[in-house]
């Protein structure tokens, strides 16, 4: 049985294991969309170490919650206010790639918008990619209940001799 309960300290280690397995799938797959631009490795020269900073600045600055497979930690939910905006906003969920297809990444949703709708917010989002990698969490937010609204980010590099002669011809 899986129990949802607020966040410890001592759950950041295996918050951090466990998102690292369930996120591999989904940056390799950002890194295949984006092969050959040069993109992927220069907005993540080490994935891990980056999503490691996102989880434990995530678990120190926003609403925590956890999920728990009789003692193991099984998954998270990390949401707050959206920046500028009177809307809750889930910033990521993760579940451990074992316990996966087994409703936790709902029950922790669940509780995020509990939480949103306890802070009076009329309005909740999450943001999420439309690559097949993240084809799960899109399956599991429109199984919430959240409607899509696309929106499309174009990324390039940008060579630094260019810049560069750029700002020396202003």
């Amino acid at each position: 049985m899986t129990t949802v309960r607020a966040y410890a300290a001592s759950d950041l280690p295996r918050l951090v294991e466990l998102s690292l397995a369930a996120w591999a799938p989904v940056f390799a797959s950002v890194e295949q969309q984006l092969a050959g631009s040069g993109v992927f490795e220069a907005q993540h020269p080490d994935w891990r170490a980056g999503q490691q900073d996102a989880v434990e600045s995530a678990c120190a600055t926003l609403h925590v919650r956890v999920a728990q497979v009789d003692d193991d930690v099984t998954g998270f939910v990390a949401v707050g206010r959206r920046e500028d905006e009177p809307i809750g906003e889930i910033h990521m969920v993760a579940v451990d790639p074992r316990y996966q297809g087994r409703g936790i990444g709902r029950q922790l949703t669940g509780a995020a918008l509990e939480w949103i709708a306890e802070q009076g917010f009329a309005t909740a989002m999450v943001e999420t990619a439309g690559d097949p990698g993240h084809a799960p969490a899109r399956r599991l937010y429109e199984s919430a209940g959240f409607t899509p609204f696309p929106i499309v980010r174009y990324f390039r590099t940008v060579e630094r001799e260019a810049q560069h002669h750029h700002l020396r011809a202003q």
